[in-house]
This record gives structure tokens, sequence and C-alpha cells, in this order.
């Protein structure tokens, strides 16, 4: 399997199980609950809107904001698949795929909710870091092989031709 054809398959595996995941969330959790449910000692179920980015940085509620938000994500997108096409090892299209596949699924969420469905409540020792979904988890993996792929992948040296030597006379 080609780089890019792995990257893509990832992509669709990680917008698809996204997606689905959030329609599970939302299909047990009230739309505006605040309660959070147990999952492990260090994580909770606990649905929020995130109209921002990350972190909900550059919260948006107008629709001029919300399209601003969504068109930079799509181009961002649209770069990044170029990038994928592009790519020549299997770790930076996995990598490329995990980012591509959760900027999908959350644009996708601002289109269709007007904000990114968020509902894994992470903490520890009674401090809550902050709430994020399977697509941000996709989103930091494939930034994570990115720069693995880039400390430990081939150089572009690696890849140019020897010179070849004429033969010696004996």
């Amino acid at each position: 399997m080609k780089p890019r054809e792995l990257g893509a398959l990832i992509a669709v595996a990680v917008f698809a199980v996204d997606q689905a995941a959030k329609a599970a969330v939302l299909s047990r959790v009230p739309g505006n609950a605040a309660e959070s449910t147990p999952l492990t000692p260090f994580l909770d179920l606990a649905l929020r809107w995130n109209r921002g980015i990350s972190f909900s940085l550059f919260a948006q509620d107008s629709p001029l904001g919300l399209a601003i938000l969504t068109g930079v994500t799509l181009a961002a997108t649209a770069l990044l698949g170029w990038w994928l096409s592009r790519s020549r090892t299997n770790l930076a299209a996995a990598g490329l795929g995990a980012i591509i596949g959760g900027a999908l699924g959350n644009a996708v969420d601002r289109i269709a909710h007007g904000a990114v469905v968020d509902y894994l409540d992470l903490h520890a020792f009674g401090r809550h870091f902050f709430v994020f979904n399977l697509a941000d988890a996709a989103i930091n993996i494939g930034v994570a092989l990115l720069v693995l792929d880039l400390a430990i992948g081939p150089r572009a040296s690696d890849h140019r031709e020897e010179p070849i030597s004429p033969p010696r006379a004996n």
C-alpha cells in the first residue's frame, strides 16, 4: 500500500469512528447536560459544545465567525491533503491521515451543530484539564507522528543517487 493510500484510509477511519462516537454520545446525553458520568478514575463523559478551536480559543457565536472558522479548517485540510498526496513515508502519511480525519470530523460538527461536540473530560487529583473528543485526540496523535517522522524518517540526502565512478583500469 502506498503511503498516500494508507493516509487516506486512516483519514476515513478516524472520521467515521469520530462521527459514530459523537452520534452515540448525542443520542444518550441531553444537549445541555452539565453532568458528568465517570468512565475511568481519570476520564468522564461530559458533553460540552466547543464554539472555538482547541481549548475553546477564538469562540465564535456569529454566523460569520462560524463560517470563517469552518473555512479556515477546510482550507487547512485541503493543504494537508496535498501534503499527503506527496508523502513518501508511511509514518508521515499516517500522521496526516489522522489530522485530516479529525479536522473533517470537527468541521462537520461546526456545519451540523454550530459547534464541535466535545465529551471526554480528562482529570486527575481534583483538577480538570480539558474536554475533548476522538477527533481532537487523532489530531494530536497525527502531529506526534509527523514530529516522529521528522526525527527518525529518511532525509532527502538519503534518496540521492551516489555518483558512478568510472571503471578503473588494471
